[in-house]
């Protein structure tokens, strides 16, 4: 339970993490029936030639809009998240190749020139979309679920926000100083994933976080920065950011 503004009973749907796992599942739920809708039309015999085009037309203005604006944002506010803890590590890196499948199949929608190429391309795409969010939804959200450090009512805000067009606020500071030791990686992701491209923090330590350096560097490569304000013997302050998108 938390403060007598907002009480709950743990594990019922009077539980902000309970009501955050819905949301999350609604949100995938909603990009499936979605494609299905449009897909179903242009796999569809019976359309005549002006039909199935415009068919085809809606169905890739879909795949790449909201579809690819759906993966964009659960990779950066979930797999974001699972990816700083050891647990989850293997398992984002699956779900990353899973959906470069996924993005790839969308390209091949996009490429198709007749009406057999769409219809063939949309049926491999609901297959491999379908999987995608199954494991997200069947996998993910429940490890998420038992992570510490993971704020499960925070990430549902964030991925609606993003999904409706908003942009995150950029953190400041973030003190791990008085947070467990489990718990402050997923904690230190889940602020790296809010970060737009050229948006950084700082993280406040009581040590030099210098295995937090590996892991960034072996989940987001060279997309982060990583500049030593203070260092010791007492407190280590590191800005750490997204790095800006190329011009």
């Amino acid at each position: 339970m938390t403060g007598s503004s907002d009480v709950y009973i743990s594990g019922t749907s009077t539980d902000p993490a309970i009501r955050a796992d819905g949301a999350l599942r609604a949100e995938s739920a909603r990009i499936l029936a979605g494609y299905r809708e449009k897909a179903a039309l242009v796999t569809d015999l019976q359309l005549d030639g002006p039909a199935r085009s415009e068919a085809r037309a809606r169905l890739a203005e879909f795949a790449a809009g909201p579809l690819r604006d759906y993966l964009t944002a659960t990779d950066r506010v979930l797999n974001a998240t699972a990816a700083g803890a050891a647990p989850t590590r293997l398992l984002v890196r699956a779900l990353r190749r899973w959906q470069d499948g996924v993005l790839d199949t969308v390209d091949e929608l996009l490429r198709s020139d007749t009406s057999a190429q769409a219809s063939h391309a949309a049926q491999a795409l609901d297959a491999v979309l379908a999987g995608y969010l199954e494991v997200e939804t069947a996998v993910l959200l429940p490890a998420l679920a038992e992570l510490p450090g993971a704020d499960f009512p925070l990430l549902a805000d964030d991925l609606r926000t993003l999904l409706r067009g908003g942009r995150l606020e950029t953190p400041v500071e973030l003190d791990v100083r008085e947070i467990p030791h489990g718990t402050r990686h997923p904690r230190i992701f889940g602020r790296y994933a809010r970060l737009a491209p050229g948006e950084s923090f700082v993280l406040v330590n009581n040590h030099d976080p210098k295995p937090l350096r590996r892991e960034f560097a072996a989940t987001h490569g060279e997309e982060f920065t990583w500049e030593y304000e203070e260092s010791g013997p007492e407190r280590w302050r590191v800005r750490i950011g997204r790095a800006a998108a190329p011009a």
